[in-house]
C-alpha cells in the first residue's frame, strides 16, 4: 500500500467576559464594540476566547486548511500539517510535519501562532500538551452532516475575522446542495452502491459503513449504501459483496491505480450487476473523506454517477 493511500485511510478513520471600565466617550465606545472579544465553544466543549481575530494560525487538519482558504483567511495561516495540500496555495505555507507519531509541538510553538486549530486526529491529551505550552487551541470535530460542516465554517470565520466570507460560502454550498436534492426529489429507485476505499486486497476490499460521511453522501445522492450495516470502515469479502450485488461501484482508490477494468477482471465479480452494466466509476476520495467544503463536490459527483439520467447536460 502506498504511503499516500495509507495516510488517506488514516484520515477517514479517523473528525470574554467584560470587566467594568470608566465612562467613555461615544467614539471610544464604538472602538470597544469593534474590538469585542471573540468567544467560541469548540468540539470538546472548551470555550476559546480571543481578544481579536487570529492572525497567525496553525492548522492541524486538512479540512481546517481548506476551509480557511475558502473563506479568504489563507494568508493568516503560518503553519499546516503535511497532509494539508489543498488548495495549491497551501503548499506555500510552512509545514510542521506529520501528525503520526510524536506531535511536533516545539515546531508549532516556534511559529508563534495566536491560534492552533486541531481536527479529530488530535486527541485530548495532545490538546492539553499544546495548551501546557501556552498555546490557544481550538479543537474541531468532524461533521456528520452538512449542518455540521456549515457550523465548522461559521466557527472558523468567527475566529479568523471572516464571518462575512463564511456566510457567503455557506450560502453558496447550501444552494448547491439544494439543487441536487431538488433533482432527486422525485426519485423512487435508489440503486445499491458499493464504495471501495482500498482494494489492495481485492478479495477483501475496505469500504465505508454506517456513521460515516461517505454513507451519508451515498444516501443523500439517491443511492443505498450496500454496506450500511457495517460499522465505520471495514473489509468485506468477495463472497459477501456478491450476495449484496451492488448496482453501482464507486472507486475511491482510483487515484492509486485501481481501474474499472481491473475491478471487472476480479474473480467472481463478473456476476455483479454493477460489473455487467459497466457501472464502475472512479471518484475523488478527498471530496468524500476530507470534511471541508469539497464535500459538496462529492455530493454532486456521487449524484451524477448514481443517477446519470438526471444530470444530462
Amino acid at each position: 500500500m502506498s504511503v499516500k493511500k495509507y495516510i488517506l485511510i488514516l484520515l477517514v478513520f479517523a473528525l470574554a467576559g467584560c470587566s467594568s471600565t470608566p465612562a467613555m466617550t461615544s467614539t471610544e465606545q464604538v472602538a470597544v464594540v469593534e474590538s469585542t472579544d471573540i468567544s467560541v465553544a469548540d468540539g470538546m466543549g472548551t470555550t476559546v476566547e480571543l481578544d481579536q481575530p487570529a492572525t497567525r494560525i496553525v492548522s492541524l487538519s486538512p479540512s481546517v486548511t481548506e476551509i480557511l482558504f475558502a473563506i479568504d483567511a489563507g494568508d493568516q495561516l503560518v503553519g499546516r500539517e503535511d497532509n494539508s495540500t489543498y488548495p495549491d496555495q497551501a503548499l506555500d505555507v510552512t509545514s510542521v510535519g506529520s501528525l503520526y507519531g510524536e506531535l511536533p509541538s516545539e515546531t508549532i510553538l516556534a511559529l508563534e501562532p495566536d491560534l492552533v486549530v486541531a481536527g479529530e486526529i488530535i486527541n485530548a491529551e495532545q490538546v492539553q500538551a499544546l495548551q501546557a505550552l501556552g498555546l490557544t487551541v481550538f479543537w474541531q470535530s468532524n461533521p456528520v452532516d452538512f449542518d455540521g460542516l456549515y457550523k465548522n465554517i461559521t466557527d472558523l470565520g468567527t475566529l479568523s475575522g471572516h464571518s462575512e466570507q463564511s456566510e457567503t460560502l455557506i450560502n453558496d454550498l447550501e444552494s448547491r446542495v439544494t439543487a441536487v436534492t431538488e433533482k432527486l426529489s422525485g426519485v423512487d429507485d435508489k440503486p445499491k452502491v458499493f464504495y471501495e476505499m482500498d482494494g489492495t486486497d481485492p478479495s477483501n476490499p475496505w469500504t465505508s459503513g454506517s456513521d460515516t460521511f461517505i454513507d451519508y453522501i451515498i444516501n443523500m445522492a439517491g443511492g443505498t449504501n450496500v454496506t450500511s450495516d457495517l460499522v465505520d470502515y471495514a473489509q468485506i469479502s468477495t463472497e459477501d459483496l456478491i450476495t449484496r450485488n451492488p448496482d453501482v461501484i464507486l472507486l475511491g482508490d482510483a487515484l492509486y491505480g485501481t481501474t474499472p477494468e481491473s475491478v471487472a477482471a476480479r474473480p467472481g465479480w463478473e456476476v455483479m450487476k454493477a460489473v455487467g452494466s459497466s457501472s464502475i466509476y472512479p471518484i475523488d476520495p478527498f471530496t468524500l473523506s476530507v470534511p471541508g467544503p469539497r464535500l459538496v463536490d462529492g455530493l454532486e459527483e456521487a449524484a451524477r454517477l448514481i443517477h446519470p439520467e438526471l444530470f444530462v447536460e
